[in-house]
């Protein structure tokens, strides 16, 4: 799910199912920031929600944290989370890349030494590390 074009701005996803932590970032500069939670009914995103913070920061591309266990096997939130891949490229027409998320909560919480409200600081974790190892692949 993705194209040719510049990427400058990003928004990236950490995708629970009941909470969805959202973090920007640029490309040029390489950093993430943390932005807020979104709720997660029952795998039913909050889309308005998505929709604003889209039309808000303008992103060229989304990146979704895509959670592997430690033998890099599938379970079921990949699944839920590779769906709602497919929902953001379906209803935003943005390119968008999974990211294996593995232990982004851990750091998060070794970031901020708080056990709550971490999906948006698990989202700039998941961010900074799709920066990490997609520098050369996506420069403007």
């Amino acid at each position: 799910m993705s194209d040719t074009r510049e990427i400058n701005t990003l928004l990236c996803f950490d995708f629970g199912t009941k909470r969805i932590g959202v973090a920007v970032g640029q490309s040029v500069t390489q950093t993430a920031s943390p932005l807020k939670t979104v709720k997660n009914n029952n795998n039913k995103p909050d889309w308005n929600d998505i929709e604003q913070l889209i039309k808000e920061w303008q992103p060229d591309a989304l990146v979704v944290g895509v959670p592997l266990n430690m033998m890099d096997e599938v379970q079921e939130m990949t699944v839920a989370s590779e769906k709602f891949m497919r929902q953001l490229h379906g209803r935003f027409h943005l390119p968008v890349y999974g990211i294996d998320e593995r232990l982004s909560s851990f750091e998060a919480k070794q970031r901020t030494g708080k056990t709550t409200d971490l999906d948006p600081v698990a989202a700039q974790a998941i961010l900074e590390t799709w920066f990490a190892e997609n520098q050369n692949k996506h420069e403007s």
